[in-house]
């Protein structure tokens, strides 16, 4: 098979999974997503039912469907700080910057969406378990920043407050999306609650794994 069949070939599976997801967050926002099976959404998709699990391991994963950027996030970020920047700033700088262009992964996502969410208990056990991964990922990599000793509890310490602070702005995000604001007034909004939550963290943080 020539590369030029492999990339169609790609681009036909991320076109198949876009459409599956298009059409399980519209049915998730229409009837709720306790209450849509895997099988309405693969008759609305027009493929089968096994296509669907091929494509998405977990049905929260179709409401979720970047959950895999959500829970590497923060790592990456950290991963690929600048010399002279700590985590916590580049986490703070990173944090700013998808506030201002709407990002969906930091919680914005449109009223309809984020009631699906709030609505619905096993997206929001599973909204839980995804911030869990994100901070265990976070730990890893500061513990492989900072060359800590296995038994060195500092980068799961740094990761929990870090990481609890994301948890506390999605939820706040999410929140205000629900309650009906814009995502103008919302970004506004989260950008002064990052600052404040950001500052209370810097005496403690301000200077861990700094990049030389």
């Amino acid at each position: 098979m020539t590369s030029a069949n492999l990339g169609l070939r790609e681009q036909k599976k991320q076109e198949t999974r876009q459409v599956i997801s298009d059409h399980a967050t519209r049915l998730f926002i229409e009837r709720g997503f306790e209450e849509t099976t895997i099988t309405d959404i693969a008759e609305a998709a027009r493929v089968a039912k096994k296509t669907v699990t091929n494509y998405f391991a977990r049905k929260e994963d179709l409401a979720l469907d970047q959950h895999e950027e959500f829970t590497a996030g923060l790592a990456r970020t950290v991963a690929a700080r600048a010399a002279g920047e700590s985590a916590l700033a580049a986490l703070r700088t990173a944090f700013l910057a998808a506030a201002a262009r709407h990002d969906p992964v930091i919680g914005f996502s449109g009223r309809p969406f984020a009631r699906m969410i709030v609505e619905s208990p096993t997206l929001t056990s599973r909204l839980r378990e995804l911030h869990e991964v994100r901070e265990e990922a976070l730990a890893a990599t500061l513990a492989a920043e900072t060359a800590a000793e296995p038994d060195d509890i500092t980068p799961r310490a740094v990761a929990t407050q870090l990481g609890g602070a994301h948890r506390l702005l999605f939820g706040e995000v999410l929140r205000l999306t629900v309650d009906g604001h814009d995502n103008a007034d919302i970004a506004t909004a989260v950008t002064r609650a990052a600052h404040r939550v950001f500052d209370l963290l810097e005496p403690a943080l301000g200077d861990y794994a700094t990049r030389t």
